[in-house]
């Protein structure tokens, strides 16, 4: 286990959304999906419903702001699906909180999607079992990282020094004999 890591975020897993670039896409897809089929890059997340994956991959990825629609829900038009579903809201829920109300969420059709999966740099596969639980993510830019702020003086006389001692560390007792190196 990492600190601060979502515990869904196995290696594999960080590995690809590591690896990614600023607009590579990532196909989060439905236990029925025919990702190996594909020939796609396949990570699993077995017996996972999709909104939660969603949840620990927007934890550590941020959608690519330079577009329009950075994630976009399979639709199956040959069945009328043209209203949004119940997943289909959990996953704008999902996106709002993690990155603002700045998209709706876009709509491709079966055959299409699998195009852009087939095309993806890697599918995650969950244990989704409702009908057309596959999302479409474009990563956007990770921000550089803000400068740590200096700590204040440990007592060591320098301005800024950093203690690196426990505070839960007793530490050996001034008393006891050190042992002396042999030469």
């Amino acid at each position: 286990m990492l600190k601060g890591l979502d515990p869904l975020l196995h290696a594999d897993l960080l590995y690809v959304l590591a690896a990614m670039g600023h607009g590579d896409e990532l196909a989060l897809v439905d236990k029925n999906f025919p990702a190996v089929s594909l020939g796609a890059r396949v990570v699993r997340l077995d017996g996972v419903d999709a909104p939660r994956a969603l949840e620990a991959i927007l934890s550590v990825m941020p959608l690519d702001d330079m577009l329009d629609t950075p994630y976009t829900r399979m639709v199956d038009l040959t069945i009328g699906e043209i209203e949004e579903s119940e997943i289909c809201r959990q996953f704008a829920d999902i996106v709002e909180r993690f990155e603002g109300p700045r998209w709706t969420i876009g709509q491709i059709e079966r055959f299409g999607f699998y195009d852009r999966a087939r095309a993806a740099f890697a599918v995650v596969v969950t244990g989704e079992t409702r009908v057309n639980g596959c999302l479409l993510l474009a990563k956007g830019v990770v921000q550089p990282a803000q400068p740590v702020p200096d700590r204040p003086s440990s007592g060591t006389g320098e301005p800024g020094a950093r203690s690196y001692s426990r505070p839960d560390f007793q530490g050996e007792s001034s008393s006891r004999e050190r042992p002396v190196p042999v030469s």
